[in-house]
């Protein structure tokens, strides 16, 4: 953060569930071995708010930057689920909320719990209007409709990074990148389109089995959709300029919420009721 901040960036992004990790294991055979690991998973998320949470808002104060950051985060209830969420932090150093994953893809369900729209929406902050979805949330439609419909004008797709994936659905950066961009078009927003790194050598070796790679593929996007930063490979920082008026000359074409859409034809509502287990 504070090496972002230095390089003059306003707001900084991670992946999806950039601490403590991606569940990669969860892609492979149920085991012995599986569900000790997943109940190491489960011990090292954490709650919101946590001491976790407080070290990170005290290191995006002391470098005055706005953070959006992929967590796992512990039912505060029962303890025993995890959610994919994505956490903003301001640069004064207080939570401004976070998006639980509404349907973790596949594999992750026997990981994440459902989440809820009580976040999903769009933060004010003094410079722009900020908002973020998890992975494959961008391929819902829905969710990133209702962005749109409050005005996002710089979004965070974070994903679990680039490189080789466990389902027959590669190349999956290509489709990361096809989905980050369409996001752009369609808000007329930037985006930054934050992937997660995760090596062999990050690994512990009773995983290696289980494991695949993720390079930490990123990009950062202008509203017309157009890649104008990237690809970030490895542990990397990727930054980029951008402007009020590439956001409002986008949206002066296309408003999707707005002047582009047809209220006379179509209905959109969202239940920003708590998920049955807050």
């Amino acid at each position: 953060m504070l090496e972002a901040a230095e390089k003059g960036a306003t707001i900084a992004a991670f992946g999806e569930t950039w601490l403590p990790g991606y569940p990669f294991f969860c892609w492979s055979r149920q085991s012995e071995l599986w569900f000790g690991t997943a109940a190491d998973y489960i011990a090292n998320a954490f709650e919101i708010p946590s001491p976790t949470t407080d070290k990170l808002c005290a290191a995006a104060k002391q470098a005055g930057i706005d953070v959006v950051i992929g967590v796992a985060e512990l039912d505060s209830r029962t303890q025993s689920t995890v959610y994919c969420t994505l956490l903003f932090i301001s640069r004064e150093g207080e939570i401004l909320g976070r998006h639980c994953k509404l349907k973790p893809t596949s594999a992750e369900r026997t990981i994440w719990g459902d989440g809820d729209a009580l976040g999903l929406k769009v933060h004010q902050r003094s410079y722009t209007k900020v908002s973020g979805l998890n992975c494959w949330e961008h391929n819902m439609v829905l969710p990133g409709y209702a962005l749109m419909s409050e005005g996002t004008q710089i979004h965070i797709a974070a994903w679990s990074g680039g490189g080789k994936s466990p389902t027959p659905f590669d190349p999956i950066m290509e489709r990361q990148l096809l989905l980050s961009r369409a996001f752009a078009s369609q808000a007329g927003c930037y985006v930054i389109a934050a992937g997660g790194l995760r090596l062999k050598e990050h690994t512990p070796e009773r995983l290696h089995n289980m494991h695949f790679d993720r390079t930490g593929d990123g990009y950062i996007i202008d509203p017309t959709g157009e890649v104008i930063a990237g690809p970030a490979v490895g542990e990397t920082i990727l930054i980029a300029k951008g402007s009020l008026e590439n956001v409002r000359a986008a949206k002066a074409a296309t408003d999707a919420a707005g002047h582009y859409s047809r209220p006379d034809i179509f209905r959109f509502s969202v239940n920003r009721g708590a998920n049955a287990l807050d």
